[in-house]
């Protein structure tokens, strides 16, 4: 017999409360389990209905953690003069011991919070120890959950230097931010003010198949971390050869958009997360480094976040159930 499946909007999975701290756990948990072989997440395939937009399938399954499922996710850069989000999707958890539906969610909470999780699970590994400057190239969604997330694990950060094209929207995220966590937030005018002074750089724009990108060699000083969320948009192939330790959340993944056109300029890898939470590659092994993890975004993030999303809805009983 068909059963039913929980429905939970964008306001149900905010209302779950799940806590950035529970996130990065989870998403740190998954990269030890991809790291332990019990994964599976083929490289994402998609669609592209039009330039520097795609729409993903993104599915995984984590053994340890019983999750299994995908998100359908979608990117399209010109949503903002729509007022629609950049990024939206829908996750589909199934019963990995039945393969049957058990939850659909929005995915848009999700995406925003597990990315920021793996920035701060790479920060962990790393980052100098007691960092203090966080620079920030992109002031949207992923600019406010990244600080949230860092701020999180780094809790010796105090100034952040933040840069965004549209100057109001950097303006209106330093007011935020100096509210919400109590940080010396800096709106500066050019990305290379966020980046030569910062122990850890994001940066945050959409993905572009062509981008022209601004960050050049030099900028990320000695002992700097980087974490770049828009693949090689903002960074100069000779900025990313720079560095001493460049890293990824996925080497297969990344090998796969090699094969499309991106990351034509990037360095030697050193190693994927799962390798150095597991301590079979090290991270961080000098103060005066300078390391790199380009983080692609992968969908054991996604099912690691869901499944604990899903747990707590039902125990606080929180969304729609629906027949199959």
């Amino acid at each position: 017999m068909p059963g039913e499946v929980l429905y939970l909007s964008y306001a149900d999975v905010e209302r779950v409360g799940l806590p950035v701290s529970e996130v990065i756990d989870a998403v740190e948990e998954a990269f030890r389990e991809k790291g332990a072989g019990r994964t599976e997440m083929p490289p994402k395939p998609g669609i592209h209905t039009m330039p520097d937009a795609f729409i993903h399938a993104m599915p995984a399954y984590i053994e340890g953690m019983h999750a299994a499922g995908l998100k359908w996710v979608s990117g399209y850069p010109e949503n903002r003069k729509r007022g629609l989000p950049y990024i939206s999707g829908l996750i589909i958890l199934n019963d990995p011991d039945t393969g049957m539906p058990t939850c659909v969610m929005d995915a848009s909470w999700v995406t925003a919070k597990r990315t920021a999780a793996a920035t701060a699970v790479a920060a962990k590994y790393l980052a100098i120890p007691g960092a203090k400057v966080f620079g920030i190239l992109g002031c949207g969604v992923q600019g406010r959950t990244n600080l949230e997330a860092v701020a999180t694990v780094s809790k010796e950060l105090e100034h952040v230097k933040a840069f965004d094209i549209d100057r109001a929207v950097a303006a209106r995220y330093a007011s935020d931010m100096k509210v919400a966590y109590g940080l010396d937030v800096v709106v500066v005018d050019e990305p290379r003010m966020a980046v030569e002074a910062a122990d850890i750089v994001v940066t945050a724009g959409p993905i572009l198949k062509h981008p022209k990108p601004v960050i050049d060699a030099g900028w990320l000083k000695d002992g700097g971390f980087a974490c770049p969320l828009d693949f090689d948009s903002y960074w100069k192939p000779e900025a990313m050869r720079a560095v001493d330790k460049f890293c990824t959340d996925d080497i297969d993944q990344l090998r796969y958009y090699q094969t499309i056109g991106y990351f034509s300029g990037i360095p030697d890898i050193h190693s994927d997360l799962s390798q150095i939470v597991m301590g079979k590659m090290p991270g961080r092994e000098s103060p005066d480094e300078r390391t790199m993890s380009m983080n692609l975004g992968v969908a054991i993030e996604d099912m690691a976040t869901a499944i604990r999303v899903f747990e707590s809805a039902k125990r606080k009983d929180i969304g729609t159930w629906l027949p199959l």
